[in-house]
């Protein structure tokens, strides 16, 4: 289909009056492929045998869509060591080896002309379909061997990102590993739910199909890669988020991707000052070994708890963790800078003691936002 549509569109530009094919693909994005094979390959592809020309309008508009969507992860700092085709498990017959592994440990059968998975041994609500009576296997089958080609190079852990749509692929995916002999720990499914994008309150109409949708790109543009992806990654992924793209834009203590760099920045800051005011050399033999205030404490007890929470967020495999961690020290620092005078020359002891609550406030910071993939500025 997405090759029919493509070729619709390079006949349009061709000057030919075209319908998009019934289920095809609407957005503009196309046209502007389309476009571009012409640009490329010239006017006359449509002399081409037909299989010829079928495949080449389908692998041309994967492999521009695929380019597209590595090169905004690669800007949107993701990035995948392989790119795996699901038809390379066709290729390699790695399909057929792993259902003739089920069908040897007794887990299929036959039924109506389809071949089936037994997965309601293992919690299934019912059996499901590996092979339909027209001979053509299902995506279940070819999840399966992803899945055991995993195992086959060496993974000992796999953990799956799926949609909240696919809740209910859960069962049959484990009885599948199950059938395959895999570890009971081999497999991890985390459900992320959808993202409403919000302007102005009310949310972004979108349809892939219809060419109705915000890419990813649009949004790095707009907001940029920090709050981009600290908005996606500041709540558990299985609630729904809405991401409000206005309050994405403000540069104001509002936006809490700002107020956490913002203190950052404000500790910069300090120790840009220190340095005009010749404070570098202060007399550390007078630094006071106890706090003189809450506003201290309280800060430094907030720092004493980031490896728990980088440890936490790990074992959970929740990365908001980190997020509300780093709100409640970029919180407990502004209180702390606001309420009190960090460098005092007739202090040295007091001054000294606050620098060093703020160098270990930096860091800190620093550390958590570089484990989000996110920049610490010095200047705001």
């Amino acid at each position: 289909m997405l090759g029919l549509t493509l070729e619709a569109r390079y006949r349009e530009l061709l000057g030919e009056t075209m319908e998009i094919p019934e289920g095809g693909y609407k957005g503009e994005y196309m046209i502007d492929i389309a476009r571009d094979l012409k640009n490329e390959r010239g006017d006359r592809l449509l002399e081409l045998p037909e299989p010829e020309k079928t495949s080449l309008f389908k692998s041309y508009a994967v492999q521009k869509i695929l380019a597209s969507i590595q090169n905004d992860l690669r800007d949107f700092r993701v990035s995948f060591d392989v790119w795996f085709s699901e038809k390379t498990l066709y290729q390699n017959e790695e399909v057929q080896k792993a259902l003739n592994l089920l069908i040897d440990h007794g887990f299929t059968y036959e039924k109506d002309g389809a071949l089936w998975l037994k997965t309601q041994d293992w919690g299934d609500d019912k059996d499901r379909v590996l092979i339909r009576e027209n001979g053509a296997p299902t995506y279940f089958a070819s999840d399966i061997a992803y899945h055991f080609n995993k195992w086959q190079r060496g993974f000992r852990r796999v953990i799956d990102i799926w949609g909240a749509d696919h809740h209910g692929y859960i069962p049959r995916m484990r009885a599948a590993v199950n059938s395959l002999g895999l570890p009971e720990d081999f497999l991890e499914i985390f459900i992320v739910q959808f993202v409403t994008l919000l302007r102005k309150g009310q949310p972004e109409r979108m349809s892939t199909r219809q060419g109705e949708f915000i890419p990813l790109r649009n949004l790095i543009d707009e907001v940029g890669v920090d709050v981009a992806r600290y908005y996606f990654i500041m709540r558990d992924p299985a609630t729904h988020l809405e991401f409000d793209i206005e309050e994405a834009k403000k540069t104001s203590m509002d936006n809490p991707v700002y107020y956490i760099q913002y203190a950052y920045a404000r500790i910069s800051s300090v120790f840009r000052e220190m340095e005009k005011k010749g404070l570098s050399k202060l007399n550390t033999s007078q630094v006071i070994h106890s706090f003189i205030n809450e506003d201290e404490k309280f800060l430094a007890k907030n720092l004493i708890y980031f490896p728990e929470v980088v440890k936490r967020a790990a074992i959970a495999r929740q990365p908001y963790m980190v997020c509300n961690y780093l709100m409640d020290v970029a919180g407990s620092f502004h209180t702390f800078y606001n309420n009190n005078r960090i460098l005092d020359e007739e202090n040295p002891g007091i001054t000294s003691l606050r620098l060093k609550l703020c160098d270990a406030t930096r860091w800190v910071i620093h550390n958590a936002l570089d484990l989000l993939g996110i920049s610490a500025p010095e200047t705001m």
